[in-house]
């Protein structure tokens, strides 16, 4: 039923967007309105509806030694912070700029925890250790000293020595947004968002009722809403007037709604 229910709402939206509006407006207009009002209940609907975002920039970063659900808390306070610091006037999309935000903070979450990979706590505490023995040594002996001598001065075994400083690879990372010989980040080669994502179970629950379309409607709308085609377009692509392709949309738009509520109910 949830499913069902989010894909209705998305067949509204894809409905408004044929009538001249986009989503992209929409949720420019509630920003502009949240500006105006500082609405409580707005800013929560906002907040809410971006959810997804957190989720899906929360999980670029599993598998790094933070628990996932520590990850998308993170994520979902930066979302509610970008809510409330987004300047619809500036020309910006939300999801640009929640994005940028969102990130930021989890890398601020990773620098302030210190290890990128998580080793075991008295491996860290050796490795904090032998950095303080090292600078001690090195003035003693006027040259860096070995792994038996860094061993002997904190009474741990060469292996654990090795361990330790390897381990210790995962606490000095490079940022993101240094750059290298080529004056290139590597923040540039990371992929930007996928806005598609958030449409797939959208579009598997109504591929049933697509399939029960008649081929050319179904062609009409994969050519109005998959390759953003005007009604014109469709028409001269079709082979007939755009009045008849009008009427087929909001006919085949219709049936699909009455599928998705049918599936709702059931």
């Amino acid at each position: 039923m949830r499913l069902a229910a989010q894909a209705a709402g998305a067949l509204d939206g894809v409905m408004a967007a044929d009538e001249g509006r986009t989503a992209s407006e929409d949720t420019k207009e509630l920003f502009t309105e949240l500006a105006r009002t500082r609405d409580p209940a707005l800013r929560d609907r906002l907040a809410t509806a971006h959810l997804g975002l957190a989720y899906q920039l929360a999980r670029r970063y599993t598998n790094r030694g933070e628990p996932y659900e520590d990850l998308v808390q993170v994520a979902s306070l930066a979302i509610v912070k970008s809510v409330d610091r987004f300047d619809p006037e500036r020309g910006v999309e939300f999801t640009t700029f929640a994005t940028r935000t969102v990130i930021g903070e989890l890398k601020r979450h990773f620098r302030d925890k210190g290890w990128a990979v998580r080793a075991p706590r008295r491996v860290q505490e050796l490795y904090l250790e032998l950095g303080k023995m090292a600078e001690s040594l090195s003035q003693e002996l006027g040259r860096s000293p070995t792994v038996p001598e860094l061993a002997s001065a904190t009474d741990a075994t060469e292996e654990a020595v090795l361990e330790a400083l390897e381990a210790g690879q995962g606490y000095r990372t490079a940022s993101i947004d240094a750059t290298d010989r080529n004056d290139e980040t590597l923040a540039s080669h990371i992929g930007d968002e996928d806005l598609t994502m958030g449409t797939v179970e959208d579009r598997q629950l109504l591929a049933p009722a697509m399939a029960r379309l008649a081929p050319r409607e179904q062609t009409i709308l994969q050519l109005r809403f998959g390759q953003g085609l005007t009604q014109s377009e469709i028409a001269a692509r079709v082979g007939i007037s755009q009045m008849h392709v009008s009427r087929l949309l909001a006919a085949s738009l219709e049936r699909l709604r009455k599928s998705v509520g049918t599936a709702e109910e059931g």
